[in-house]
């Protein structure tokens, strides 16, 4: 069990969180990877809102739902409109998917479960080889500040990957 620190947060940064664990237990009732993710502008408009999609034959290992995500938003809004944007999560970004939110112009990460915690529920299965890669080390490496919240909520994002990654 962990503690999450919430209470700094907005209500409607958590109500996107859950959403995105919501997106991620339909994931995985349809079959898929258990990760979800959505894109909220500013305003707090979600503009866009994926699964994973990352199993053969349709799917491909890039096909992450925060790539997913991001990409939709940034084709939604285009490059001058991400300003502000927040992707919220299931599980942290990992070393791919934080650099689509770098270079899509998110402003901030708000994820439930570390990369840390994912590991422990996938172990070593060969669908999803984790990173051991904070996406807070990958931000850092760049030119623009990305804020990062999380983990949060990580017992709850968890109940998706139960039973799932055996």
């Amino acid at each position: 069990m962990t503690t999450d620190h919430t209470d700094d947060l907005a209500p409607a940064d958590l109500a996107f969180v859950r959403q995105s664990i919501a997106v991620a237990e339909r994931s995985r009732d349809e079959g898929a990877h258990p990760f979800g993710a959505i894109v909220v502008t500013a305003a707090g408009e979600v503009v866009s809102s994926a699964s994973n999609n990352s199993l053969p034959p349709e799917g491909d290992p890039t096909q992450h739902a925060e790539m997913r995500a991001v990409a939709a938003a940034f084709r939604a809004l285009g490059p001058d409109n991400m300003a502000g944007t927040t992707l919220f999560t299931s599980a942290e970004p990992c070393a791919m998917c934080a650099g689509a939110v770098y270079w899509c112009g998110i402003d901030r990460v708000v994820y439930a479960l570390s990369e840390e915690r994912l590991l422990v529920l996938t172990g070593d299965h060969p669908e999803n080889p984790t990173f051991s890669l904070p996406c807070r080390e990958v931000f850092a490496r760049g030119q623009r500040t990305i804020e990062v919240v999380g983990p949060l909520l990580e017992d709850e994002a968890a109940r998706a990957h139960e039973g799932f990654w055996v």
